[in-house]
């Protein structure tokens, strides 16, 4: 490779050996609409508590403002279709539904490793500067991707893929050289709606606009605070992430179940018993899920989702679970407590209220008794 290679066939051949299933090139210093699509984005307040989004805005509008030597983007896919149909663990509301991409290993580890074994390849066969990213920095990944010829944003502002569909993560590698850039792919969604239909929550003000603070998984895993009343129905028995707009996407009739082990689901994301986690504690959270992105969400956090998800299963054996949560130490876990006891037994928390509410020193979970 030189710094001028407009042959790209040797990198992606490197990108295919070291376990990537998609490689393509875009150019990094042409002019783009995403950046203000972005900043339209975050004057319309859709980030929510998502602050690092505006914080970071100017070095996300471009990928040149976070790197002004950058010539060339290199834009890797690891595919991590689902074994089994995601939707079918919504119908057993008395086990969680977890996103597909937490059902194992951090995705961020896994490509990063792989990622900068590729930089390290190419930068000694090319002589040339190289930095790589996997969604943690300020770095419009998606747009990128779709520049590139690897799939489009549907409606649903996710990447499609011809060849894998929704299941694609992805991984950027900036250089300084002049790499012949890949096709753009075009958009294939057409007259579709169905991901904008099946959304619980009604996330989507208009075809390819996300609000996210009426998306679930932004409510289940950005969210710090108690989830809003409105939504709470709908979230079912989701406990991490949702994946109704990605699943129904009729363009996964092409996709294919990952062959990356790391992303295999595990016992405790593969529809899990809501009564074998509403218990845990933080320690035993943090090592049920270590090396897992729900890691990172901490446990006061994961079980107010539980307890959101067993107020919705209709299953009264829950309840002793429910009450035990009624004296957690931590305040956000209560309050869940409180409304997941109105909605299984209102009987039962008409009494509690009357004892309890009385002692509640926390505003937010004092405020759930008067909810019921």
């Amino acid at each position: 490779m030189t710094g001028t290679c407009t042959d790209i066939t040797r990198l992606q051949t490197l990108a295919l050996e070291l376990g990537f299933d998609a490689c393509r090139v875009a150019r990094a210093d042409e002019a783009w609409e995403a950046g203000k699509g972005l900043a339209d984005y975050i004057a319309a307040g859709h980030h929510g508590e998502m602050a690092w989004m505006e914080e970071t805005l100017a070095r996300r509008a471009h990928p040149t403002a976070m790197w002004p030597e950058a010539r060339s983007a290199v834009i890797v896919g690891l595919n991590y279709g689902p074994e089994r149909d995601p939707l079918a663990s919504l119908d057993h509301g008395s086990h969680a539904t977890v996103s597909v991409y937490a059902g194992n290993k951090d995705y961020h580890d896994v490509l990063k490793k792989r990622l900068k074994q590729l930089a390290r390849s190419f930068a000694a066969e090319s002589g040339e500067d190289v930095k790589v990213f996997v969604d943690t920095a300020p770095l419009m990944e998606k747009p990128l991707a779709a520049k590139s010829g690897l799939g489009w944003q549907g409606k649903h502002t996710n990447l499609v893929s011809r060849e894998f569909g929704s299941w694609l993560f992805l991984g950027v590698l900036l250089t300084t050289a002049e790499l012949e850039p890949s096709p753009p792919e075009v958009d294939h969604c057409g007259s579709c709606t169905a991901c904008l239909d099946i959304c619980p929550t009604k996330a989507f003000p208009a075809p390819y606009k996300l609000d996210a603070r009426r998306c679930i998984s932004y409510l289940t895993i950005e969210l710090g605070g108690p989830i809003p009343l409105e939504f709470r129905k709908a979230m079912g028995n989701r406990i991490y992430g949702c994946d109704d707009c990605l699943a129904v996407c009729p363009w996964n009739k092409f996709a294919q179940a990952t062959s990356e082990i790391k992303f295999h689901a595990r016992a405790q994301t593969d529809s899990p018993a809501l009564a074998d986690l509403v218990g845990l504690d933080d320690a035993a959270f943090r090592a049920l899920y270590s090396g897992s992105p729900i890691k990172r969400i901490k446990r006061d956090k994961f079980i107010r989702n539980v307890l959101i998800a067993i107020g919705n299963s209709g299953d009264g054996s829950l309840i002793p679970h429910v009450l035990a949560r009624l004296d957690d130490d931590a305040p956000l876990v209560r309050g869940a407590a409180i409304w997941a006891l109105s909605e299984l037994s209102p009987e039962q928390f008409a009494a509690e209220r009357a004892v309890r509410a009385y002692k509640e020193t926390d505003a937010d979970a004092a405020a759930e008794w008067q909810h019921g």
